[in-house]
């Protein structure tokens, strides 16, 4: 028995499920989760030893590969001066100052701790702006796991199959709203039904959720001029694209300014944080200055903003990180591209910069629906066969996986080898 497996049986008996968060349990693709002991680079390793080039990259923040040097260097100079102090810090104000010129249209930010908690208190910050209470989002997308949000959510709860999740009163949910990813029509429809009662649209700009789905520019422009006319507030919930797609993440990627974006650990280039911000007079609705009630501890860790701006500072003065980075990501999708041709797979790959999803479908993957036509069999036999050659991607259909800057023209090819390897191996 590894030691992945002696510790996992260590886990379920005091921890539910034997995890602290759904998806490394392996539900959907059977098996023992892996331990990990460390992480370099684009490589980790688990308590047995085992090497795997890595696509996950803590779900995304990783941009500059696995314990970064000026990451951690950052993070011990922190650490050194205190771990919390519960009071308002310098580097607090040099992060805000950072993220606003690198995102011109955030006007003013607040940091929080979670991309849960940036997406729920960006909602509250929304309602008591517009004073309404309705919410429309979409199918497959998550917004992390507030009452309000868990409707037809994607991610782990897509992976589970739960279209909800036990313990959330109607009540939570009854004003949110649930429209079609890349269906203007459902959420004109989902307007014309709530006349002045919707406060805002909250959508990811690329669906990073239930794989990655890239939506038309025209939708996204369409949701900008539905709430222009409407009067609601349009959120972009950056939590995977913020600071990744590029610097100014999806909104400058597809030119369209949002009034709100989210983002998650991103920002603090994997420490548990997040962040929200936007319109100054939207802003200015939070108290201490407006009524609108947002508070944590926690919020604006220096350890964790320490590491963010580490990560934040190298992105905005090196540029050219993201050539690579995109130049990388479009090397790996068109592999897959190439590869699903020659063996005539019924398969898609959908992506964009450093984001890229294979989809075991024959079907073109545009929204929730299309989704779910994926065979999650299928695919938990080539995440097996993968994990087994070093290669290791999210243990779900409905996950994306992540380039870092750290992952080589060598490493892609070997992915690539990978992924022939199998699909040669089901096309017999």
């Amino acid at each position: 028995m590894s030691y992945s497996e002696q510790l996992f049986e260590r886990a379920i008996c005091k921890i539910p499920g034997g995890v602290n968060s759904p998806v490394r349990a392996f539900l959907s693709v059977g098996g023992t989760p892996r331990f990990i002991d460390h992480a370099k680079g684009q490589y980790m390793y688990d308590v047995d030893g085992n090497q795997y080039l890595d696509y996950i990259g803590s779900w995304g923040p990783m941009i500059l590969g696995h314990n970064n040097d000026l990451v951690k260097d950052a993070v011990i100079k922190a650490a050194e001066r205190g771990l919390s102090f519960g009071a308002a810090t310098e580097v607090e104000v040099i992060m805000a100052e950072v993220v606003c010129q690198m995102v011109p249209f955030v006007e003013m930010i607040r940091m929080v701790n979670s991309g849960t908690e940036a997406v729920m208190s960006a909602i509250r910050a929304a309602r008591g702006f517009t004073g309404r209470d309705k919410v429309i989002k979409f199918e497959g997308c998550y917004h992390g796991h507030a009452d309000s949000m868990l409707v037809k959510a994607g991610s782990g709860v897509m992976t589970s199959g739960i279209p909800s999740s036990s313990g959330v009163p109607n009540g939570c949910a009854k004003d949110t709203l649930t429209a079609r990813y890349n269906d203007l029509d459902s959420v004109i429809q989902l307007m014309e039904q709530n006349k002045g009662e919707v406060a805002c649209i909250i959508v990811e700009p690329i669906a990073a959720n239930m794989g990655v789905v890239v939506p038309d520019r025209a939708f996204l422009q369409g949701l900008r001029d539905i709430c222009n006319a409407e009067g609601s507030l349009l959120i972009f919930d950056e939590v995977i694209t913020g600071f990744r797609l590029q610097a100014d993440g999806a909104s400058g990627y597809f030119h369209i300014i949002p009034d709100l974006v989210t983002y998650g650990k991103i920002i603090g280039a994997g420490m548990p944080v997040g962040a929200y911000g936007g319109r100054a007079d939207v802003m200015k609705v939070i108290s201490p200055v407006g009524s609108v009630y947002q508070a944590g501890t926690l919020s604006g860790n220096p350890i964790a903003m320490a590491a963010g701006l580490a990560q934040l500072n190298e992105l905005k003065e090196h540029p050219e990180i993201y050539i690579k980075l995109n130049a990388t990501g479009q090397m790996l999708r068109d592999g897959i591209t190439a590869l699903i041709q020659k063996y005539d797979v019924p398969c898609q790959v959908n992506g964009a910069g450093s984001l890229a999803c294979l989809y075991f479908t024959k079907e073109n993957v545009i929204d929730y629906e299309t989704a779910k036509t994926a065979d999650i069999e299928q695919f938990a036999k080539y995440f097996h066969f993968l994990l087994e050659h070093g290669i290791y991607i999210g243990p779900s259909q409905f996950e994306a996986m992540f380039v870092s800057y750290a992952h080589t023209e060598q490493n892609i090819m070997q992915t690539l080898d990978g992924i022939e390897e199998f699909f040669i191996k089901i096309a017999k």
